[in-house]
């Protein structure tokens, strides 16, 4: 493949998994519990879920690409992906509160009293989503990148945080503000879904080969066939670990131990050399515009599915459908989700090809996720 600022392989990936996130959320909201734990359906979209780190190490790997990695433009797409996370969590969780469509028992999920109180809100402003997460990763990307060239200064900090992850789990001062901080650096409450350790060592290993492809010259085939090599790798060895320990190496899917990481890792790394075969070995098509095009809004994509699927609960309610329903839903969701994209937010935010190109670079710091 000829060589590209833009690598195809990473936007196919990263396309494909903001569509799977639909699927996946949608089964959460609406699902019932036996939908979700024991059928083929529950199953499929669990293994599916597995495919978030995809959009970290692709996070990484753009970051290396961008032109300008100064702290300073680091420090204002943080801001900008953080205002976005707490934007979304206005919109998906304290806004239906307020205006009571919010259903009780997802405020009983919770462990909490119906109706939600202000305190409630607060926590549920608070959610620690993957904008926080990509959020918080950029300032220290920034100050690496800033420090050191070396591509395994990024791979170092990666393995180390993914082994001292379990020991910090946790970890408060007994601060407010401080101790939500924490949380977001390394919670292990479910105010925070995605916490920096382990999270943020996808997006160093991202880091690590977008620098080893720059150095080969940005050759799609040298790198992705070390994505594959490394993958089987960490693959074998995560899963062993994981097989040694399960609760401690890999525990539950958000808050995962080093086995876990590493295995994790190792999966995404050889989905990645699959998605550069595909682009690869077929011709351009439809298909893989459609995934492009994904990729490039990725940010609102991603926040316009959560909203609305939250918002739907109103009507829906909470966990209330089986098999049938949650794949009707699924459907509807996916249509609804790039009807707004294309049909309202291309609109407000690429009105001429300026501004496109403005909003992109915006949109693009969550490309990188």
């Amino acid at each position: 493949m000829k060589n590209q600022e833009r690598v195809l392989a990473i936007d196919l990936a990263r396309g494909f998994s903001v569509l799977m996130v639909i699927i996946v959320h949608t089964l959460w909201i609406y699902g019932d519990i036996p939908t979700q734990t024991s059928t083929w359906l529950g199953e499929s979209v669990h293994f599916i879920g597995k495919g978030t780190p995809m959009f970290l190490i692709a996070m990484g790997v753009s970051f290396t690409l961008s032109r300008n990695q100064s702290i300073i433009l680091s420090i204002k797409r943080a801001l900008y992906i953080l205002a976005a996370g707490y934007l979304m969590n206005f919109l998906k969780f304290v806004l239906p509160v307020l205006i009571g469509t919010m259903p009780d028992n997802f405020i009983e999920a919770y462990g909490w009293t119906a109706p939600a109180t202000i305190d409630n809100m607060i926590y549920m402003l608070g959610t620690g989503d993957i904008l926080q997460l990509a959020g918080v990763s950029l300032l220290f990307m920034g100050i690496i990148n800033t420090f050191s060239k070396n591509k395994y200064i990024p791979l170092l900090i990666a393995l180390m945080i993914a082994v001292v992850t379990k020991e910090v789990h946790g970890l408060r001062l007994g601060i407010v503000g401080v101790d939500y901080i924490l949380d977001l650096i390394w919670g292990a409450e479910w105010n925070v879904y995605f916490a920096v350790f382990p999270w943020f060592s996808f997006i160093l290993i991202g880091m690590f080969f977008g620098m080893w492809y720059k150095e080969k010259n940005k050759s799609n085939a040298y790198i992705f066939k070390r994505m594959l090599f490394a993958g089987i790798a960490l693959m074998i060895i995560g899963g062993g670990l994981c097989f040694y320990d399960y609760e401690y190496h890999f525990g539950d899917y958000f808050h995962l131990g080093p086995g876990g990481t590493i295995y994790l890792a190792g999966f995404n790394l050889v989905i990645m050399w699959i998605a550069n075969m595909l682009v690869s070995k077929i011709k351009p098509n439809n298909f893989f515009q459609f995934l492009y095009y994904c990729s490039k809004r990725v940010t609102t994509i991603y926040m316009t599915q959560w909203i609305i699927i939250c918002w739907g609960m109103g009507i829906l309610g909470y966990q209330q459908f089986g098999i049938t329903g949650v794949l009707i839903l699924i459907l509807l969701y996916v249509i609804l989700t790039l009807m707004i994209q294309r049909l309202i937010l291309d609109r407000l935010f690429s009105p001429n090809k300026a501004k496109t190109q403005t909003i992109e670079k915006n949109t693009m710091t969550i490309q990188k996720l």
